[in-house]
């Protein structure tokens, strides 16, 4: 019998409509008080205090980059191997993107390469928390602490963190850990989405988290994230509601990218529900395990001594297949009801980075994963006999392949 499986749609209940009805019924629907409560509800979860909500991922990235000072005649490092926001926030503040191949076989960036690509011009990277999984922090640090003395701070802040800063795009990777801490206390900042597919969503939004840095002060960064966010307003419209508090000023000529109360009333009771949702995405993992490994499928490694997987995506390689045979196979899998992806088309194989040089001949290692990489609908609102379903139908099409 043939089944309906769709690839990522929202897990949405009662709970969260139900809060969204109390927003909208509350008067108060822009940025104000459950967005200032999703902020502090995210930092007791990830344990650290330093969260401020924006309506995006790409946007907390980019804000990030700014809060930094990163600008024009700077470097920034990012994967081939990811989705375009992790690129093209460097493009936004002007700065040069270097992008670096990942290791063979593999998902991640090549470490070895980043270490030879920093110069005295760079002065971020950004890896990329692939499907929920971890990147490889402590080499990351490692790296940048040997690479100090060719750092050239720009401002006050980089001179406080004395070295490159690592902005790790953790856009799938919201509940992951990392040698027993949580991302979002690992990189110097974070940055999670909250789109409608990730595994906690506000339909739209993101956080970003940093950690300390000695001779700054974290209310100085929330602020300057505030006025990024809401055109240099110097107060945002709760603080203006207050008697006698009409008057602000516009310190900056800058950007509009807050987050609203009825999307972060929804991010409130999917954060209540977020420990069980984690789970049940560990159970589905698990049984794919079981049943594709055997096969030879290669599958990302969520769970390990070393770190635990926010088990954002279930990304698979076919290594003996070709890339129109991985295409083929996605269309067989949608006859059978079965919605599949592709995750990702490296950056260099897009129209928009090619124009600026980018050749995927230069990046063999993400091409080689990238043609025969097929993605397996995992999400909460699966059913045990839709995972089965999934299980027998992509054993069925591979076989043909075999």
């Amino acid at each position: 019998m043939k089944i309906s499986v769709p690839f990522s749609p929202p897990d949405i209940s009662d709970l969260e409509i139900g809060e969204v009805v109390s927003a909208l019924k509350s008067g108060w629907i822009t940025t104000g008080p459950r967005t200032k409560q999703f902020e502090k509800n995210i930092g007791e979860y990830l344990g650290n205090k330093n969260v401020c909500c924006l309506n995006s991922q790409t946007a907390c990235a980019e804000m990030a980059l700014r809060i930094l000072g990163v600008g024009p005649g700077d470097e920034v490092i990012v994967p081939a191997y990811t989705y375009t926001a992790s690129a093209s926030v460097v493009c936004h503040v002007g700065a040069k993107l270097v992008i670096v191949d990942t290791m063979p076989n593999s998902l991640e960036i090549d470490y070895d390469a980043v270490e030879a690509t920093i110069t005295d011009k760079t002065k971020v990277i950004i890896p990329v928390d692939l499907g929920g999984v971890p990147c490889d922090y402590d080499r990351l640090f490692d790296m940048v602490e040997r690479k100090k003395s060719l750092f050239k701070p720009s401002n006050e802040i980089q001179k406080c963190m004395g070295r490159i800063s690592i902005n790790a795009d953790t856009a799938h990777a919201f509940g992951a850990t990392w040698n027993g801490k949580k991302i979002g206390t690992v990189a110097d900042f974070s940055s999670f989405s909250f789109h409608a597919v990730k595994n906690l969503t506000t339909a739209e939004g993101g956080a970003l988290a940093w950690r300390s840095i000695s001779g700054i002060d974290d209310s100085e960064i929330y602020h300057k994230l505030q006025l990024l966010s809401l055109h240099g307003q110097s107060k945002d419209a709760l603080a203006k509601t207050k008697l006698g508090a009409w008057e602000y000023d516009v310190v900056g000529t800058w950007y509009k990218c807050n987050m609203t109360d009825v999307v972060a009333a929804i991010g409130l009771k999917q954060l209540e529900r977020y420990p069980t949702m984690l789970e049940r995405r560990r159970d589905i993992i698990t049984h794919y395990d079981d049943a594709f490994k055997p096969l030879g499928v290669e599958t990302l490694a969520h769970y390990t001594d070393e770190h635990q997987s926010s088990g954002h995506l279930y990304i698979t390689r076919v290594p003996w297949i070709t890339c129109e045979q991985r295409n083929e196979i996605i269309i067989k899998m949608a006859e059978l009801g079965v919605a599949t992806n592709v995750h990702y088309k490296p950056l260099p194989m897009h129209t928009a980075y090619k124009n600026m040089g980018f050749d995927i001949s230069n990046y063999p290692n993400a091409y080689a994963h990238f043609e025969n990489e097929i993605t397996l609908p995992l999400h909460t609102c699966l059913t045990d006999e839709q995972v089965e379903y999934v299980i027998e139908c992509y054993r069925k099409v591979l076989s043909e392949y075999i």
